[in-house]
């Protein structure tokens, strides 16, 4: 063999092994990546199913005590609805995982569950604090707004989902410090201070809020299972008009896709209206007395915290009416269609006199 085979052969096999070698590794590197890919997605799916557990009850008339005592000031009227808005906003910033709505990354971002239940409670801490701004705390429509809650409205209205530039969190912890400056107030005489008017019309305004939330999430949670339903619209006045016109009959269902979606919304809403409503409880314990009234708020947080019980289902199933299968929806629509018509009775009451 000549000296050029030979080194011909030495440099093909020194070729291979480099080749062989760089197999080996790419190998390597590819079962290694993988292993860390499998890894945290798993991590992340267990710190999401944590996350995705809803935060606990408070007591609103304690929570409201605790606060008053921090502050050194006694508790007044309006001191524990407006306590218990802010505990709400402070449990949605401050549960486990925190505000998930607005996440871009994992775990959060890959959450449906949790997101809309932050966005059923969410429509109801914006529907009372508008209700404070506007009537609660104003003697009549002709009264001056109170340059907190001016300023805490809009804030808690600021979109659910902005990430940065500015986040969510920071708009909705400037709400609640508004809020907390009101909340100082209360207690203070004069034109510094601010007041809480527990009137049975005030009432009637925001539970009136809630009834249309509330009928809105019923219609959505039955048509789960979809309905032909006739027009309705305009019944009742012969001289109503629409923009548009509309079929005498409609197919109403909602997207298999959403179904999880409107169910886990009306847990969230459910959740802080049971705080709302206990705090209503205590603000106008003498109005509802008077209309004798208190046994019927109470039967509408009761309907509302069956609608809080575990799913034991690994998801939201969607059997039909009366199925094989379960249809979880139609549960949740009976408790809100029940809490609903149990309000439109106690908004009834107060507007008698």
């Amino acid at each position: 063999m000549s000296l050029r085979e030979r080194f011909r052969r030495f440099g093909s096999q020194i070729k291979d092994t480099v080749v062989l070698s760089g197999l080996k590794e790419g190998r390597r590197s590819w079962r290694w990546l993988l292993r860390v890919v499998l890894v945290y997605v798993t991590a992340s799916s267990a710190v999401g199913y944590w996350w995705s557990t809803p935060p606990a009850f408070f007591d609103v008339r304690e929570v409201a005590a605790q606060s008053a005592q921090r502050a050194g000031q006694p508790v007044v009227t309006g001191s524990v609805m407006t306590t218990t808005l802010m505990e709400v906003i402070q449990t949605l910033l401050k549960k486990r995982g925190g505000y998930t709505h607005n996440d871009i990354f994992p775990p959060g971002v890959w959450m449906d569950d949790m997101p809309n239940w932050e966005y059923g409670v969410l429509v109801q801490t914006r529907d009372l604090a508008r209700a404070l701004r506007e009537v609660l705390s104003r003697s009549q429509s002709q009264s001056t707004e109170d340059v907190d809650l001016t300023l805490a409205e809009p804030r808690i209205n600021f979109q659910s989902d902005s990430w940065a530039l500015p986040a969510t969190e920071s708009e909705y912890a400037d709400a609640r410090k508004y809020l907390n400056n009101y909340l100082k107030r209360l207690p203070t005489q004069g034109e510094n201070g601010s007041q809480f008017y527990a009137r049975a019309d005030n009432l009637s305004f925001w539970l009136g809020m809630v009834e249309k939330r509330l009928g809105s999430l019923s219609q959505r949670l039955s048509a789960s299972v979809g309905q032909r339903r006739l027009n309705t619209d305009l019944a009742g006045d012969s001289a109503a008009a629409q923009s548009t016109q509309e079929a005498e009959e409609l197919e109403v269902k909602t997207p298999w896709r959403e179904i999880d979606d409107v169910f886990f919304e009306s847990r969230g809403a459910a959740w802080a209206l049971i705080h709302f409503l206990k705090a209503a409880e205590i603000e106008f314990a003498d109005v509802l007395a008077r209309k004798n009234a208190t046994v019927s708020l109470r039967q509408i947080i009761r309907e509302l915290e069956a609608s809080q019980e575990a799913l034991w289902s690994p998801m939201v199933l969607n059997g039909s009416g009366f199925g094989l299968w379960a249809n979880h929806s139609l549960v949740m629509a009976n408790y809100i269609s029940r809490a609903n018509a149990a309000l439109i009775d106690l908004r009834e009451l107060l507007a008698q006199g």
